[in-house]
């Protein structure tokens, strides 16, 4: 009797580390095709970071469930408030630093280097 319980709970870790293993497999996959993205979540740019070369578009997505917008400190570029799920796009065709903010939240930073 002893000798089932341990069989099942043994099969139940090893589906369990199967699906774990899936699922970290999956997602570099899915950030590859999407490395030009920052996503907004929590109240964060994620990457805060980004490193493109000239030429390149980057979209920012806002996934929270409150408004967010894309600001350049110097002014080069301003999105208007991206609801849940909204998109904005913005191509950096100058080599350059860019500081970003939500003007709504500006505690809310990320940088763009343009290479």
């Amino acid at each position: 009797m002893l000798s089932i319980h341990y069989r099942r709970a043994f099969a139940l870790f090893c589906g369990i580390a199967m699906l774990m293993a899936m699922a970290a497999l999956g997602t570099p996959a899915a950030h590859a095709q999407e490395s030009n993205q920052i996503v907004i979540k929590n109240f964060m740019f994620s990457p805060m970071s980004l490193t493109v070369k000239a030429g390149t578009t980057v979209t920012w997505k806002n996934m929270d469930g409150e408004p967010h917008t894309v600001v350049n400190d110097a002014g080069v570029f301003h999105s208007a408030a991206l609801d849940q799920n909204d998109t904005y796009q913005f191509k950096f065709d100058k080599p350059g630093v860019y500081n970003v903010f939500c003007g709504i939240h500006p505690y809310m930073k990320a940088t763009i280097t343009v290479q």
